[in-house]
């Protein structure tokens, strides 16, 4: 199995295994949205990595926290087609050693409430359930910065 980097000339191949996942995993597809957001992905390792492999893909974007030490990474997205084989388990220590890589001290992933597969799978590799509850905003655009 390969696991590589991707980068800007792999995103039509991206942007079919985003739009399949999505499907599954009952998100909207607004392919102009996630142009936009891969962008500085594909482009750098400034606030993240895409990484590409035989049947899926990865996302890993960057943050920072006083509870972390300092930089953290969340495993933003994580696909595999062909579940069941061991790719995903392969996959995902590649993706923990590229985040202790980039200096990352602590990874976070999110997971729907109903997936419970998802839950099992990521309890096996290491991942522990945190206590804290997450909320969101989503913020429409504001003026442009004086």
């Amino acid at each position: 199995m390969t696991i590589r980097r991707a980068s800007t000339p792999d995103l039509p191949h991206l942007l079919v295994l985003i739009r399949e996942f999505y499907g599954i995993d009952g998100h909207e597809y607004d392919e102009e949205h996630v142009t936009a957001a891969l962008g500085p992905l594909l482009a750098g390792d400034e606030v993240g990595q895409v990484w590409l492999f035989d049947t899926g893909y990865a996302v890993l974007t960057w943050g920072y926290s006083l509870e972390s030490g300092g930089r953290d990474a969340l495993l933003d997205e994580f696909f595999v087609r062909n579940r069941g084989g061991g790719v995903g388990g392969r996959v995902i220590a590649e993706l923990v050693e590229a985040c202790r890589a980039a200096g990352a001290r602590k990874v976070f992933l999110e997971t729907e409430a109903h997936n419970d597969a998802a839950r099992r799978f990521y309890a096996r590799h290491g991942f522990t359930p945190e206590g804290s509850t997450w909320f969101s905003r989503v913020l429409e655009p504001g003026p442009p910065p004086a």
